[in-house]
């Protein structure tokens, strides 16, 4: 029996331009998904309330009503608040800008000019997450209908066999009476006794079987579930403990307090010292909280807004500059609007009065910044990642195809711009397809981990290694002669064939060929397909004249290809 084809995921563009919704359209248009339009922010809220919307891709800039109003809306919404929105935008790319589009609820951002291959990367991974949620949901309804099957095969065991169950029943009871809460959370020991159950009912056999199946494969996805779910980071928060005599049990928080001569931390150490488990470092001024900074590790920043030797704004400056990423809050004696709208728009994750605060606030105030910044380092991360897999080799974590021509382009401007040498060198394994043949796939895929590993560590940091495709590879590099770079290639050439690969219990060598062009040699105009060109002519040439060489690159070369065409 095939599996059920889910239905297409349907991503809502929202921007106040057509010609940006038609732009969007076009690069969306495949057949699995189904794109939605709305020209403002109230017809998405619109949209949304009626249709299943897997992804919405939304412009910052409109008017009535803008992107960041739209996404705190749909926050607010028990309907919409779970759909990621990705914002598309051609203004301010500055850290605080992008942080209020995070904390609108946005999950990525996306600046124009859009780069396709970017757009459909980052819009197949939430495709695949909705697939997966649809997935998950079925299956849950599956259980819940073969819980209710249960249910019913129960009832008519007990219709049949009375007396029996009633006895039963009565052993059962004893021995809940007397069972454990790690036993109690166990559902699928109760799975396992309703299967014993089953197969004592003998009138329907046929029946018997199929739902001990079902039960046998829905057990199998619940594990796999609980795998996956057990392999993603959940955000600590912290429980408010019921009452004063209660110790909160989470790991020390350490906390760098800044205050002038500590005149006023006086009532805030002892709240939280009082409802949390936390190392206290004190500072006077700016100066010595940035050599305290310096010197240790802290979770959160609680400062004063006026210090011996500035404000904290000037605090947060500094701590901007020095890349400290860490949450500050801004603790004053009294409330001030204006002090607290300074202070929040620098990029402070708090501001609070201390003769307002009492201990339940302070938790929800630290507990608050601490997720908060979490939350914030998980989404860089994230966006980081998304950006390495759109760029990076899946097996061999060397740059890929794509980001090798995005790169030579660059690289070929570069080295026009300052007159300065450019060389390419492709490198081809010797007989690949013979590893393949022979060992196995999983074998070569080992080599050319191995290849890739040995050839990232024998470059430098400024040089480029990709895989260029197969087995591959291509290496840009610059502020180098072809010269020198044949004099490197040799030695890794020697280091690859001295090299011992081994797979299972086989033990072997292989050999690399190479091709070396530079961008000197190459007639007008100079552009990144006739530097592969070139390269490739000389791997050519490497390859048909023993292999195991490195040959470079001359304009004969390109005068022996035209005449044996």
């Amino acid at each position: 029996m095939q599996p059920e084809e889910l239905p297409p995921g349907q991503i809502l563009i929202v921007d106040d331009q057509p010609a940006n919704l038609l732009a969007l359209e076009s690069l969306l248009e495949r057949p699995d998904i189904v794109v939605l339009k709305a020209h403002s922010g109230n017809e998405a809220l619109g949209i949304m309330l009626e249709t299943d919307v897997a992804l919405v891709l939304m412009d910052v800039q409109m008017p009535e009503m803008d992107g960041f109003e739209t996404a705190e809306l749909m926050r607010q919404s028990a309907r919409t608040r779970h759909i990621p929105i990705i914002f598309v935008t051609a203004i301010s790319k500055e850290q605080q800008h992008v942080f209020k589009g995070y904390e609108a609820g946005a999950v990525d951002y996306l600046f124009k000019p859009i780069d396709p291959h970017i757009l459909i990367s980052k819009v197949n991974v939430f495709l695949e997450l909705r697939r997966k949620q649809l997935a998950l949901e079925k299956t849950s309804k599956e259980l819940n209908e073969m819980i209710e099957g249960l249910r019913s095969a129960n009832r008519k065991i007990i219709e049949q066999q009375s007396a029996l169950i009633e006895e039963e029943r009565l052993k059962v009871l004893l021995q809940m009476a007397g069972a454990t809460a790690h036993e109690l959370n166990q559902p699928l020991t109760g799975l396992l006794g309703t299967v014993e159950l089953l197969r004592m009912d003998r009138n329907d056999p046929e029946k018997t079987e199929r739902h001990l199946a079902r039960i046998e494969e829905a057990g199998n996805r619940i594990s796999s579930i609980v795998r996956k779910m057990q392999g993603i980071q959940i955000f600590d928060t912290i429980d408010l403990p019921s009452s004063s005599n209660e110790v909160w049990q989470h790991e020390a928080i350490a906390i760098l307090w800044v205050d002038e001569a500590h005149r006023k931390s006086g009532h805030a150490e002892t709240s939280i010292i009082q409802q949390i488990h936390s190392k206290i470092t004190h500072a006077v001024s700016i100066q010595e909280a940035m050599d305290r900074l310096e010197a240790s590790v802290f979770d959160l920043v609680l400062s004063g807004f006026r210090l011996a030797d500035g404000t904290a704004v000037e605090l947060l400056n500094k701590m901007m500059q020095n890349h400290y990423d860490i949450p500050l809050i801004i603790a004053t004696s009294k409330g001030d609007e204006r002090i607290a709208t300074q202070v929040l728009q620098a990029g402070a994750y708090d501001y609070i009065a201390l003769n307002h605060l009492g201990r339940k606030e302070w938790i929800q105030c630290i507990n608050k910044a601490l997720n908060k910044a979490r939350i914030k380092k998980e989404a860089r991360k994230a966006i980081q990642k998304m950006a390495e897999l759109s760029t990076r080799d899946g097996l061999t974590g060397l740059y890929n195809r794509r980001y090798f021509s995005e790169a030579l382009e660059r690289e070929i401007a570069r080295s026009g711009r300052r007159g300065s040498d450019l060389i390419l060198c492709m490198f081809d394994i010797d007989h690949f397809k013979h590893i393949n043949d022979t060992l196995g796939h999983q074998a070569g895929d080992m080599v050319l981990t191995e290849f890739g590993r040995m050839l990232g560590e024998w470059l430098r940091l400024t040089d480029i290694p990709c895989r260029y495709g197969g087995e591959e590879f291509a290496v840009i590099l610059a502020d180098t002669t072809k010269e020198q770079t044949f004099s490197v290639c040799e030695r890794f050439r020697n280091a690859i064939a001295e090299h011992e690969f081994q797979y299972e219990n086989q033990r072997f060598h292989i050999t690399v060929s190479a091709g070396v062009a530079s961008i000197l040699d190459i007639a007008p105009p100079k552009t990144g397909d006739r530097l592969i060109s070139a390269s490739d002519q000389a791997l050519y040439s490497a390859k048909h004249t023993g292999r195991n060489r490195i040959v470079l690159y001359d304009g004969k070369m390109e005068e022996q290809a035209h005449a044996a065409q």
